[in-house]
């Protein structure tokens, strides 16, 4: 695993907006008496959410606190998971599936894409600031590869210019539509379904 670091540039303060903060005590509320401090993945997902996709020093104190227990320890989940964005990523997140059976169906034409269009390197800022991207490990979606994530979307069945069409809408500040590019529905045979045709939700 790579080593992963604390942007360099960071915020003086960090604190949950009102949405937050309910989502957290929600969350929190949930856990036994003594055990609150098991929330702490979960705080940091909404902080990372609040705050364009990426969390700041400040924002694990914020939650060190808010869980009353040692930073460091805020600090080695956040380090440890790659699901946390340690530096800025813009408003728009994109990953890229590259593992074998996305790979086999072309997912070097997406990385072709997002370098044309985000930038040449991954991790790299968009010239507006607005989005990243970057090559990660299976997301679950092989059945309908190649895809990609943004944010919280998953975006299937791809090709390079649809690709770029989906990046395009982003980067003009639009919400494309989620699923699969090819019209199926979920991960149904390509032709409609052939079986367990009674069941409507099969």
């Amino acid at each position: 695993m790579s080593l992963r670091r604390p942007a360099k540039n960071q915020p003086e303060n960090f604190e949950f907006n009102p949405s937050s903060f309910e989502a957290a005590k929600s969350i929190v509320a949930k856990y036994p008496e003594g055990k609150q401090q098991s929330a702490v993945m979960a705080l940091l997902y909404i902080a990372q959410k609040q705050n364009d996709n990426w969390i700041p020093l400040a924002a694990m104190k914020y939650i060190a606190k808010f869980l009353n227990m040692p930073y460091i320890k805020v600090y080695e989940v956040a380090t440890f998971y790659s699901m946390y964005n340690l530096s800025p990523v813009g408003k728009y997140f994109v990953q890229v599936c590259t593992t074998t059976p996305c790979m086999i169906r072309g997912a070097n034409k997406l990385v072709e894409a997002c370098k044309e269009k985000i930038s040449e390197d991954e991790s790299v800022l968009s010239s507006d600031k607005s989005c990243s991207w970057m090559e990660v490990e299976c997301l679950g979606a092989c059945v309908n590869a190649p895809m990609m994530q943004i944010n919280d979307d998953y975006y299937e069945d791809l090709d390079k210019e649809k690709t770029l069409k989906i990046l395009d809408k982003i980067l003009n500040g639009e919400k494309p539509t989620p699923g699969s590019y090819r019209g199926r529905i979920n991960n149904e045979p390509e032709n409609n379904r052939k079986t367990l045709m009674d069941l409507k939700n099969a």
